[in-house]
Parts: structure tokens; sequence; C-alpha cells
């Protein structure tokens, strides 16, 4: 069933909680750059997610763990010049909170400063649950991460569905409680069971936007060079492609090529 949308000039972490109050579902894309940012938030996207994940698909490492905080900020600023109306999160990176709860403050500090960001992302759960307290009690929104956490991958040492057995879904639980608790607006969680992740989503009074966690959640959030087709090896069961934008650039790139060797491109009107 449909739920009346309410038109934000501006989203917030108030917004968000209001859509999960009246039963709106949040959409949440990411974006990396300016270009593609102001696309994203034109048409309409409630929460764009600067996120690590700009280690893959824009630098081309294997995981997120490489990225640098400047590089974050960089990616941030770029994204932030281009919104008017979404809600911007930004992944705080590896190594920038995970040590101490003075270093991640000092880290996010640096994000909402530097880049004009609203909110910063960690992943993790109770052993952060100190971070992210701190972090808040200087003002800044934290986002929660659970399930399938990618900066954990070589701890995980796998890409399969996380809690699928009792013991790790009772810790989840219990980790998102704690996130609550520590006064996260939101959480996301990362490839779990449906029925896990409705659970928690009904035991919260926060959002709860899934990728790959089913549709019982309160919102949604997929990678946008993705769902565009742009990327197109990686097909996980939770990714739907809009567009194969990979195969139209390189098929518009390979038209631009035998134009210019056959001397079609440019024309007489395409010249001065």
């Amino acid at each position: 069933m449909s739920v009346a949308q309410k038109d934000f000039i501006k989203v917030t972490t108030n917004s968000v909680q209001e859509m999960k109050t009246r039963g709106e579902k949040i959409s949440m894309l990411t974006a990396y750059d300016y270009t593609l940012a102001k696309m994203v938030d034109t048409a309409g996207i409630d929460v764009i997610l600067v996120g690590d994940s700009a280690s893959n698909v824009m630098a081309g490492h294997q995981t997120t763990l490489p990225i640098t905080l400047d590089q974050m900020i960089y990616h941030a600023s770029s994204v932030v010049r281009a919104v008017n109306r979404a809600l911007v999160v930004v992944d705080m990176p590896f190594g920038t909170y995970q040590g101490n709860s003075l270093e991640a403050l000092n880290s996010a500090i640096r994000i909402m400063k530097e880049s004009g960001g609203h909110s910063v992302k960690l992943e993790g759960g109770e052993e952060i649950a100190d971070s992210i307290r701190r972090i808040i009690s200087a003002g800044i929104p934290v986002m929660g991460h659970l399930g399938l956490t990618p900066q954990s991958i070589y701890k995980f040492g796998t890409f399969t569905v996380r809690a699928k057995e009792e013991e790790e879904a009772s810790r989840l639980k219990l980790d998102a409680l704690e996130l609550e608790k520590a006064g996260c607006f939101a959480i996301v969680l990362e490839k779990v069971p449906a029925q896990l992740a409705k659970e928690v989503a009904e035991s919260l009074s926060i959002p709860v936007i899934g990728i790959g966690a089913g549709h019982d959640v309160d919102g949604q959030v997929l990678v946008l060079h993705d769902m565009l087709g742009m990327t197109h090896k990686f097909n996980p069961r939770f990714l739907r492609r809009y567009l194969n934008l990979f195969e139209d650039i390189t098929g518009a790139i390979k038209q631009y090529v035998e134009d210019v060797k056959s001397v079609d491109f440019p024309n007489d009107k395409e010249q001065y």
C-alpha cells in the first residue's frame, strides 16, 4: 500500500524519523561526485550516502579499506556542492574511529567542517558505542551499520549473508538496540535475512534502511553505479539494475572512435 509523501524542502535527520513514523519508505543512494549527485538530488532521493564504496567504484580497489579520510572528504565536498534537498551521510573510513573515541570524534569533526556533510556513518555495534556517543555529544548525527560490514571483510572472509545462525542474529538484535540507545538517528542493515531485518525494524523507534535485507525495513539503499548498470560484474540477488549504462556508454564511445577514424566527426556544422 502506498503512503502519501510529504514534500520536504530539505531532508534532515528529523525528516527521516517522520517518514518512519508515517510509514513512508526512505529512498537512499550513493554518490561520490558533483555531476551524478546533482542528478540524484534533482530526482528526489531522500538520503545520499557518500560511501566508502568509492574505494571500489571510483578507485578500483577490491575492498573499502584503502580509502583515506582526506579522500572521503574530497568526495563528500563534491557531493555537498551539488545537493539542495537530500540529507548527505558520509562514511567514516576504516581506521578513523575504531581505535578510540577521541580519534573518532576528531575524524567526524574533520568530515563535517571540511566537507559540509550533514552526518556520518560508522560500521559496528556495541564495540563502537563509546565513539558514537562521543561524536553525537559534539552535535554530529550518526547513522549506524550492521550485518555485513565491508570494513570487516577480512574478519568475515566472505561477502555471504550475515546472521543466518541464531547466535549471530541475537547479537545483531542487541547491537541494533545498543546503537539506538547510543543515539544513532538511523541504521543500515546489509545482507541479512529478511525476517531478521523485519524484527529489527519493528523493535526500533529509529529508521532501518536495508540493502539486501528485504522490504519490511523502513527504506532501501543501493550503490548508484550498480543500479545504473555502470558496473556489470557485480550481481547479488538484492540488486535491481534500472539501466545498463556500461553497454550504452561503451557503445557510444565505440561510435565516437569510429566517427573520428572515418572523419565523420566533426562535420561541417560542428566546426567554426
